[in-house]
C-alpha cells in the first residue's frame, strides 16, 4: 500500500539544500510532511531543534510559498469574521424590512379587500336625506333591477334591506312599473308599500274612468297632462292611425270614438304628446280585446238572432251598454234586450221594430241629461227616431261591457228599467209600465 510519502504532492513539497549524508537522511525522513515538520519546529518551546541535530535551512522558493499559504489563511479567517460581522449587523435590519412589508400587505387587505366584495351601495350619510326624487320603474324590472334604480336614486342606501321587506310583505309578484315620487332616504317598508300601490307621480298619470267620449279624454289629458284638449282632438282620428290599426279602418266619420281605452296610465320617462297618448290608449284596447273571439260572437249572434253584426257594430253596441248598465250582472241583460229588439218581433206587433229608445244615445250629444223633446230630435243619435245603431259608438266601453255585447243574456226580455237603487227588466210594454210606476210612486220600496 502506498505511503503518503510515495504522493507526488509530497515529493514536491520537499526542496532542501544541505548536503550532508545526515542531513540527507533527515530531509529523506521529512520528504513525506514538510509542512508539518516546519510547525512542529515553530511550535517548539524553545524555538530550536533537538540537540545533535542541524536545524534544515528551507529554499527561498519554499519560504516564500510558505509566507503565501500563511497570508491567505489570515485572509480567510479575516474575510469569515467580517462576513459574520456583516451578517450580525444585517440580520436584524432585514428582519424589520419584512415586518414593514408583511404590516404594509395587512393594511392594503383591509383596505382593498372590502372594495372588492361590497356591493355598491351608496352611504347614507354621504347624500341629502328627505328630497323628493322622480323614478320610473321599467316593465318587467326584476328585484335586483328595481334596486338598484332605487339606490342610485338615492331613495334606499341597503339593499339586503329591501329584499327582506319585499319578502315580509310578499310583494315580490305586486310590485307595479311605472313613475313614482320618493323621498330620498326612505324605509324599505315605505317603499315597498308604494311600490305595491303603484304610481304615484301624478304629473305623469293619466287616469281615465271606463265610458269617456273622446271629447271627455281630451278634457282629461289637458286637465292632467297639459296637453291642450283641441290639439288632442285634433289629433284624434282614425285616418292618422289606420294604417298601425288595421281594425280603425270600419269607423264612421273619422272618429277614435270607442276605441280610446278607459284605465289609469304612467308616462314617466316619455315624450308626453296626443300622438303618444292616443297610441297608447289604442294598445291598451288591442290588449284588453286580445282574448276575446269577435268571430265566434258573429256566428253566434247570427244563429240567434238573424242579425249580421259587424266588430264596429259590436263596439257601438258595448258602448250604449256601457252607459246604461250600472253593474257587472246587468250588462248581459241590457245585451239582451238590445238584441231582442234588433232582431225579434216585438211584442204585440208580430214583426221587427228595431229601435232601441235609449236616452244614452242623446246623452252623447247633448253631453248630460236628456228630455222627452232631445229623443224626438231628428239627430242620428237619437234610437227612438233612427232605428238599429247610431253612426258610431257613444264611448269607450269597459272590456266588461265589451264581453256583454259578444255574450248576451238569453231572455225574452224587450224592455229593462234602471236606476242606482231599483232595477227591472220586462218583456211587455205593461210591465214595464208597472214597474217605472213603482219606482216613481217610491211603492217599490214597500215591497
Amino acid at each position: 500500500m502506498p505511503t503518503s510519502q510515495d504522493k507526488p504532492q509530497g515529493r514536491r513539497a520537499a526542496h532542501f539544500s544541505s548536503s550532508s549524508s545526515d542531513d540527507a537522511q533527515a530531509r529523506s525522513r521529512r520528504t513525506a510532511t514538510p509542512r508539518s515538520a516546519t510547525d512542529r519546529q515553530a511550535s517548539s518551546p524553545s524555538g530550536r531543534v533537538a540537540q545533535g541535530a542541524t536545524a534544515p535551512q528551507m529554499s527561498e522558493r519554499t519560504a516564500r510559498a510558505t509566507k503565501r499559504a500563511a497570508a491567505a489563511h489570515k485572509r480567510r479567517s479575516q474575510g469569515s469574521k467580517k462576513r459574520k460581522s456583516a451578517n450580525s449587523h444585517t440580520s436584524p435590519f432585514i428582519a424589520l424590512l419584512a415586518v414593514i412589508a408583511v404590516l404594509a400587505a395587512v393594511g392594503v387587505g383591509f383596505l382593498v379587500v372590502p372594495h372588492l366584495f361590497q356591493r355598491n351601495e351608496p352611504k347614507q350619510e354621504e347624500y341629502p336625506v328627505g328630497e323628493q326624487v322622480i323614478v320610473t320603474i321599467p316593465d318587467g324590472a326584476s328585484g335586483s333591477q328595481i334596486a338598484a334604480i332605487l339606490v342610485e336614486n338615492h331613495v334606499i342606501f341597503d339593499e339586503q334591506a329591501f329584499y327582506q321587506e319585499i319578502q315580509k310583505q310578499n310583494a315580490d309578484a305586486t310590485m307595479k312599473s311605472g313613475t313614482y315620487q320618493f323621498i330620498t332616504g326612505a324605509t324599505p317598508s315605505e317603499v315597498v308599500r308604494q311600490l305595491v300601490e303603484g304610481p304615484n307621480a301624478k304629473e305623469y298619470q293619466l287616469k281615465l274612468a271606463e265610458g269617456l267620449s273622446v271629447k271627455q279624454t281630451a278634457a282629461a289629458v289637458e286637465e292632467q297632462l297639459g296637453i291642450p284638449a283641441d290639439d288632442f282632438i285634433a289629433q284624434a282620428k282614425a285616418s292618422n292611425y289606420v294604417d298601425d290599426y288595421p281594425f280603425l279602418s270600419e269607423v264612421s266619420d273619422d272618429s277614435l270614438e270607442g276605441y280610446l281605452f278607459g284605465k289609469t296610465y304612467d308616462f314617466g320617462g316619455t315624450d308626453m304628446t296626443a300622438d303618444t297618448v292616443i297610441r297608447t290608449l289604442l294598445n291598451q284596447y288591442v290588449s284588453e280585446v286580445s282574448t276575446l273571439d269577435f268571430e265566434a260572437a258573429r256566428t253566434k249572434i247570427k244563429d240567434t238572432y238573424k242579425i249580421d253584426i259587424s266588430d264596429y257594430a259590436l263596439i257601438k253596441l258595448a258602448s250604449i251598454i256601457e252607459k246604461e248598465a250600472l253593474t257587472d250582472e246587468q250588462r248581459p241583460l241590457v245585451a239582451s234586450v238590445f238584441y231582442n229588439r234588433l232582431g225579434r218581433p216585438f211584442p204585440g206587433m208580430g214583426y221587427v221594430w228595431p229601435y232601441l229608445q235609449s236616452d244614452a244615445t242623446m246623452m252623447y250629444v247633448v253631453d248630460g241629461e236628456v228630455t222627452q223633446a232631445d229623443n224626438q230630435t231628428d239627430s242620428p243619435y237619437s234610437t227612438y227616431t233612427n232605428q238599429n245603431l247610431p253612426p258610431t259608438p257613444i264611448c269607450s266601453p269597459s272590456v266588461q261591457s265589451i264581453q256583454a255585447a259578444l255574450d248576451p243574456a238569453s231572455t225574452d226580455y224587450f224592455f229593462f228599467y234602471i236606476k242606482p237603487d231599483y232595477e227591472a227588466f220586462s218583456e211587455t210594454n205593461e210591465e214595464h209600465s208597472q214597474a217605472t210606476y213603482l219606482y216613481e210612486s217610491g211603492q217599490y220600496l214597500n215591497e
